[in-house]
C-alpha cells in the first residue's frame, strides 16, 4: 500500500478528547484557565499553564501519568495498527503538542505507526518544566491563512505532505481524519481521488455541511471508533484492489521483445469471465 498516506487529527480523533482541557482539568487547574484564555492565544495559555503548575509542585510525572489515562476511541488504535501493516503511511498532524502526543502513543505501543508528527513544540526545560512552544512563530511573521489560529495552519503542512508525495512522479492517495475547526483548511488542499473522513456532528462536518461542494476529496462521515475503523478499512482496501487492477491491466503487461517480434499477438478467448490468451505455436 505505497500508494497511499492516512493523515490523522490527535484529540476527539485518536484519542476521544481535547488532551489540553484533559491534562488541565485532571490537575484542578481549570479555573486558572478559564481566566487566561480571554487574554491570549490557546497555544500561550497551555505554556502558561504548564509553569504555573509546576510553581504548584506539580511534576512531569504527574503529568505523565495524567496522560496515560486520557480516553482512547474504542477500535482506533487496532486500525491504526492494521493501516501500519498494510503497508500506509501514518502521519500526525496537531494542534496539541509533542510532548503530549508522544507521552500517549507510547504508552499506547503505537508510536512507530507514525512516520511523521506534526504539532507544537513540547519539551522540558532545565528546571524542569514542561513548555509548549508554538509551531509557527507567531510574534515574529503571521502564517497569512485566515481560516487556522495564528501557531498553526494545518493547510500549509498538508500543502508540504502533498508536495513530498509527489516526489516519486506518482501522484498518492490521501485519507484525512479530523473533527475540528482547524481540519477546515487541510480539507480544501484534498484533490479528487483523495479521502476526507470528517467526524459528524463536530465542527469540521459542520463547514462542510454548510458548503460541501467545495471539497474535492470524497466525504466519509464517522461518528465512533467502530465508525472509524470500519470506514478506514473500506477506503484502504478499495484503493488496494484500484492499484492492483491498474498493475494488472493490458497497458502494465509488459511482453518480452522476442515474442513481440517471433510471434503474432495472440487472440482472445473468454473463459469463466475472465480473458486468457491462447498461445500461438511458432
Amino acid at each position: 500500500m505505497a500508494g497511499v498516506d492516512v493523515v490523522f487529527d490527535f484529540d476527539k480523533t485518536i484519542i476521544n478528547l481535547d488532551s489540553d482541557n484533559w491534562v488541565v482539568d485532571e490537575l484542578g487547574a481549570t479555573d486558572l484557565f478559564n481566566q487566561l484564555l480571554p487574554t491570549m492565544p490557546w497555544n500561550s495559555v497551555m505554556d502558561r499553564m504548564m509553569m504555573e503548575l509546576h510553581a504548584e509542585g506539580r511534576t512531569i510525572d504527574d503529568i505523565v501519568e495524567v496522560l496515560k489515562r486520557v480516553p482512547i476511541l474504542p477500535n482506533v488504535v487496532p486500525a491504526i495498527k492494521t493501516a501500519h501493516a498494510l503497508g500506509c503511511n501514518l502521519r500526525i498532524v496537531s494542534d496539541a503538542n509533542m510532548f503530549f502526543i508522544e507521552t500517549i502513543l507510547d504508552h499506547l505501543e503505537i508510536r512507530e505507526c507514525f512516520s511523521e508528527i506534526n504539532s507544537n513544540p513540547g519539551f522540558v526545560d532545565e528546571e524542569g518544566r514542561l513548555r509548549i512552544r508554538p509551531i509557527h512563530e507567531f510574534h515574529e511573521s503571521s502564517h497569512g491563512c485566515n481560516l487556522c489560529p495564528p501557531n498553526m495552519c494545518k493547510g500549509i503542512i498538508m500543502e508540504r505532505i502533498q508536495a513530498s508525495l509527489m516526489l516519486d512522479g506518482k501522484k498518492k492517495k490521501v485519507i484525512y481524519l479530523g473533527d475540528g475547526s482547524g481540519d477546515y483548511c487541510p480539507s480544501l488542499k484534498l484533490g479528487e481521488g483523495d479521502f476526507l473522513m470528517p467526524r459528524k456532528n463536530f465542527p469540521l462536518w459542520g463547514l462542510i455541511s454548510q458548503n460541501p461542494l467545495v471539497i474535492k476529496a470524497e466525504i466519509h462521515e464517522w461518528s465512533d471508533g467502530e465508525e472509524l475503523a470500519r470506514i478506514l478499512s473500506s477506503l484502504i482496501n478499495t484503493i488496494s484492489m484500484a492499484e492492483n487492477a491498474q498493475l494488472l491491466s493490458p497497458k502494465n503487461m509488459a511482453v518480452p521483445a522476442y515474442e513481440a517480434l517471433a510471434c503474432p499477438s495472440p487472440k482472445p478467448a473468454m473463459v469463466a469471465n475472465s480473458i486468457q490468451f491462447k498461445q500461438p505455436i511458432c
